[in-house]
């Protein structure tokens, strides 16, 4: 069996650890159990030290944020397979062993997504990776399971064991030596889409992404940042046109880039319209950051880019001209 450490990113979140890392605890026997602290400033570490004594502990110096945190933390851990989770899932009874029996049996498979429902709903899919991601020609992310707003309810119907293009960072299965060449996370993200950018990576170089669905959690979302927390909006408006430019093909890249500003542009008019007006401004923040970091974010694009990155030419026009709300393969 291969050697497998669940690790779970803390930041301030000793309520969400005294909710569910007993859970993890319980239903993860075949695996080690970390929780990498981003220097906490409550009561996080000792909490677990005095209640959870077998949990080990990675503590970072400061809070490196979701992508550098990991990377910092995973350098101290071995293991062949992280589990990297997020305090606010809630595991089910042996949701490891069809993840470790893919990994076993598929070699070129790479990164694993299990089922992501609701914890606070859950009959229906979670937005943050529902039944496994993928991506539009402009790059957009969607799920099986939840487009934009619109999210479905699980009648089984994505109860299979499929490739998919990438995989939530809410639950994300990794071999340690594909985490390892491609340097792990791109810690210029600080969060948000970087599972994204990895996964992309990864595909670029022939891995596979795969969605199991006998391996089921639950997820709370939003716990650490809130959906509308501008802070949020900067963060995916900034990282969305940094992956692109990190990934696309270079014949598509400087088209597609300026339309997802023009579009940008638009959800920034919205958002006027709404007296959203933080929201707007962690727009402009955004492409100013953007800006500012376009030339040595382009110097990290691979050698080469697969053309067949997305799955359908654009679930803009999908979701809100033809009215396509539910993921159509």
């Amino acid at each position: 069996m291969k050697k497998i450490a669940v690790v779970i990113l803390n930041w301030n979140g000793v309520q969400l650890l005294e909710q569910f890392l007993q859970s993890i605890i319980q239903f993860s026997p075949e695996a080690t159990i970390y929780v990498a602290d981003n220097a906490s400033t409550d009561d996080s570490v000792s909490y677990v030290k005095a209640f959870f004594p077998t949990v080990k502990i990675v503590q970072n110096d400061s809070n490196l944020g979701f992508a550098e945190g990991y990377n910092e933390a995973l350098k101290y851990i071995d293991a062949e397979i992280f589990a990297l989770v997020n305090s606010d899932i809630e595991v089910t009874e042996n949701w490891l062993r069809p993840i470790i029996e893919t990994f076993e049996s598929e070699p070129q498979t790479a990164i694993i997504q299990p089922k992501l429902l609701d914890f606070k709903n859950k009959e229906y899919f979670e937005y943050a990776g529902a039944a496994g991601g993928f991506i539009d020609k402009y790059g957009y992310p969607y799920c099986r399971g939840r487009i934009f707003e619109t999210i479905e309810k699980d009648n089984g119907q994505y109860n299979d064991n499929r490739e998919i293009f990438w995989a939530s960072g809410a639950c994300f299965f990794i071999r340690s030596a594909v985490y390892n060449e491609l340097k792990g996370f791109d810690g210029t993200f600080f969060a948000h889409q970087e599972e994204i950018d990895l996964c992309w990576r990864a595909f670029n170089k022939g891995y596979k992404i795969k969605y199991n669905h006998k391996s089921v959690v639950y997820h709370v979302g939003g716990a650490t940042l809130q959906q509308g927390n501008p802070k949020k909006t900067y963060l995916n408006f900034r990282n969305s046109l940094l992956m692109l430019t990190k990934n696309l093909p270079k014949e598509s890249l400087y088209k597609v880039l300026i339309l997802r500003m023009i579009l940008d542009g638009i959800a920034g008019i919205q958002f006027i319209s709404k007296g959203k007006f933080s929201h707007f401004w962690a727009i402009l923040k955004a492409h100013f950051s953007f800006y500012s970091l376009f030339s040595s974010t382009y110097k990290k694009r691979d050698k080469t880019q697969s053309t067949k990155y997305y799955n359908v030419k654009s679930i803009v026009y999908n979701y809100y001209i033809i009215c396509g709300k539910i993921f159509v393969n």
